[in-house]
């Protein structure tokens, strides 16, 4: 029995189209994957998968081998956590309710919040760098303070598997490089769907690309990120660099390609 979450050629259509087409992916444990491909490429929809937000029409989830349409919710919320795009509410909550929503799948229906449950918010609002806004009201917040408040969420899960769409977008620079360290540092099973491919070069440990549904290349991102790959995927020329042996790509965009 494979350990861990795994899409075995999976597709999904929307609308008649077809969205996801044959995707496979086994994200290795404890590592970062990146999701790289153009909008539209059917990035978000394969999270909401791997998650079992949705259900594929064709080919399986699985959690330790076991389909996850058949894994209890609450196991598998337990295990999972998804932190997507866009998040709101017209309810008004501060930004440690939010963050104490997840832990609703680790207490029982109407338990107060235990101690445990307690620490684990503290803690997720620390490594978020968000202790000092925990009694601010949520739609008080910029976009990106509400993007590392959904993140402070998916931290106070306590996953061992940690999805994350566009975490980067609405953050500044200093707070999509802490981002990313924290990711990093949790040595757990991340999968992470990025438009910047220099963030991903120096961040994940594989990268999976996808164009029009369809996986068109995975591996270490120093093998895949090519400078074909970059114009045929993206339609951008690049100037790629790697520094030496066991360092990371740099790509530089040189303009579109004619």
């Amino acid at each position: 029995m494979s350990a861990g979450l795994h899409a075995d050629r999976v597709s999904w259509s929307a609308g008649g189209a077809l969205v996801l087409d044959g995707v496979s992916l086994t994200p290795r444990p404890g590592t970062v994957t990146g999701l790289l491909g153009p909008n539209g490429s059917g990035k978000s929809t394969l999270l909401r998968l791997l998650a079992g937000v949705l259900a594929p029409a064709s080919g399986v989830v699985t959690l330790d081998g076991d389909p996850l349409a058949g894994v209890p919710r609450r196991t598998a919320a337990r295990r999972i956590a998804l932190v997507q795009q866009q998040s709101d509410t017209q309810v008004e909550l501060t930004v440690a309710d939010v963050v104490r929503l997840g832990r609703v799948p680790h207490r029982r229906a109407w338990a107060p919040a235990s101690a445990d449950d307690e620490a684990a918010v503290r803690a997720a609002l620390a490594r978020s760098g968000l202790a000092d806004r925990a009694h601010r009201l949520w739609h008080t917040l910029s976009g990106g303070e509400r993007q590392r408040v959904q993140i402070a969420r998916a931290l106070a899960q306590e996953p061992r598997e940690l999805l994350l769409d566009e975490p980067t977008n609405h953050l500044d620079i200093q707070h999509q490089l802490e981002l990313l360290d924290l990711i990093g540092g949790l040595q757990i099973t991340s999968v992470v769907a990025l438009h910047d491919l220099n963030l991903a070069a120096a961040y994940c440990d594989q990268v999976v690309v996808l164009r029009e549904g369809r996986v068109v290349a995975a591996g270490e991102p120093g093998a895949v990120l090519t400078e074909d790959l970059v114009a045929d995927v993206y339609g951008v020329r690049a100037h790629i660099t790697r520094p030496g042996p066991g360092e990371r790509p740099h790509i530089r965009f040189l303009g579109t390609v004619r």
